[in-house]
C-alpha cells in the first residue's frame, strides 16, 4: 500500500537561471528517501507536469553521492530576465512547483515533515 506525499515532505530545492533556461536542484532530506525520489521524479515527469510552462527539453542529472537531482529546463522562463514580462523571469517559482508534485510513498514510511 502507498500514499501520496508532496515532494516537499521529502526534499528541498534551489533554483537558478541563465537566459531562458531554469535549473532546479532537488535534495533529499533523508538519504533513505533518495532512491524513491530518483525513481519517480524523472525529466519526463517534470516536462509532462508543466506542458504550458516548459517549451523545450528537460534534462536530469543525478548527484547520487549527494542525494540530489538537478533539472535543466530549456525555454522555461518566457524568454528570460531581459525579454519576459512574466512575474518570475528568474524562475524562482520552479522550486515551489516541483516540490508540489506528489510521490507514491509506502504507507509505513515516515516523512521528515
Amino acid at each position: 500500500m502507498t500514499r501520496k506525499v508532496p515532494l516537499r515532505d521529502l526534499a528541498h530545492a534551489r533554483a537558478g537561471d541563465k537566459g531562458n533556461i531554469s535549473c532546479v536542484s532537488v535534495w533529499a532530506y533523508d538519504p533513505g528517501d533518495y532512491r524513491l525520489i530518483k525513481e519517480q521524479l524523472t525529466a519526463e515527469r517534470v516536462k509532462e507536469s508543466f506542458p504550458r510552462l516548459i517549451q523545450g527539453p528537460v534534462r536530469r542529472y543525478a548527484l547520487d553521492h549527494l542525494y540530489g537531482l538537478n533539472f535543466v529546463m530549456e525555454d522555461a522562463l518566457e524568454g528570460g530576465v531581459n525579454t519576459s514580462l512574466g512575474l518570475d523571469s528568474h524562475g524562482k517559482s520552479w522550486s515551489f512547483l516541483i516540490l508540489g508534485l506528489e510521490l507514491d510513498v509506502p504507507e509505513n514510511r515516515k516523512t521528515v515533515r
